[in-house]
C-alpha cells in the first residue's frame, strides 16, 4: 500500500488499519521520512505520545526541512504544559 491509499484509512479514521501499513511501509523503507511522520500522527491520534514524538525525531533527523520539526516542538511544548495533578484534584 503506497501513501495515498493509508492517508486516505486516515482520512476515513481507520488508525488502526492505517498504522499497520504504515509499519510494513516503513519496513519495506526505512528512510521514508514523510512515512515515519505519519505514523508519528498516527500515533499522536491514538493517545500514545512518546511513540508519536520519537516518530517525530526519526523524521526530523531523516529530513530537517520537513514537517516533523515543527510538530516535534509543538509535542513539546503540549508535554511541557501538561499537569496531571491538575486532572486528578
Amino acid at each position: 500500500m503506497d501513501m495515498i491509499q493509508i492517508r486516505q484509512l486516515l482520512k476515513e479514521n481507520k488508525l488502526s488499519e492505517a498504522l499497520v501499513e504504515l509499519n510494513a511501509l516503513i519496513d519495506r523503507e526505512p528512510d521514508n521520512a514523510e512515512a515515519i511522520f505519519e505514523r508519528g500522527r498516527t500515533y499522536w491520534r491514538l493517545g500514545e505520545r512518546s511513540k508519536a514524538m520519537s516518530d517525530y525525531c526519526r523524521s526530523d533527523a531523516l529530513e530537517p526541512d520537513g514537517p516533523a520539526s515543527v510538530a516535534l516542538d509543538q509535542a513539546r511544548q503540549i508535554e511541557a504544559f501538561f499537569n496531571p495533578d491538575l486532572l486528578n484534584p
